[in-house]
């Protein structure tokens, strides 16, 4: 079950362009700009935490509560934006990266404590995912906003900080099996 689980879920994150392999082919022509560390890996930071928010969503809407079902659903559709406000800064800006098609295996080993779990324990362990998911985005556009080397990226990164800000307030709200 739990490697079907996983296969359905890499399926499901295939929509997305595939992982760039090798960081140094990132750049091969001579009139895309040059990305920075900080670049590449705040793009690849953002992408694979929105193919989690968007998997954990989906999960949510089968096992979770009224109240996580409807974030869930806010959660699909935010971050469904923010990977498409993504791809168009890449695309408008002429960056050479490839967006990642699958999660990191920190990622993956969250989301698969989530699929494992049920009833109260999916719950409660779905609220508290989610804040801290929350948190790290927030400091990931935060250090971005503050001293990336990309204007639009920097500019997007500060554009996104509020409604990560009231992810966060939302996700604290959330509890476990109580709320109903």
């Amino acid at each position: 079950m739990k490697a079907a689980t996983t296969g359905l879920v890499c399926c499901l994150l295939l929509t997305s362009p595939p992982l760039l392999h090798n960081a140094a082919a990132q750049s091969t022509s001579a009139t895309a700009p040059a990305i920075s560390a900080a670049t590449l890996q705040f793009v690849t930071q953002v992408a694979i935490s929105d193919l989690f928010e968007i998997a954990s969503a989906r999960l949510a809407l089968a096992r979770g509560n009224d109240a996580q079902k409807a974030f869930a659903n806010q959660m699909i559709e935010d971050h469904g934006k923010t990977s498409s406000e993504l791809r168009q800064v890449i695309v408008t800006r002429g960056l050479k990266i490839d967006l990642p098609s699958q999660l990191d295996t920190a990622h993956q080993t969250t989301y698969e404590q989530l699929n494992d779990a049920r009833g109260e324990d999916f719950q409660s362990l779905y609220s508290a995912q989610q804040v801290a998911a929350h948190q790290e985005a927030i400091a990931i556009f935060e250090r971005y906003a503050q001293s990336g080397d990309i204007p639009e990226l920097k500019d997007w990164a500060a554009k996104t900080l509020p409604a990560l800000k009231h992810h966060l307030e939302m996700a604290q709200k959330l509890g476990g099996p109580a709320r109903k």
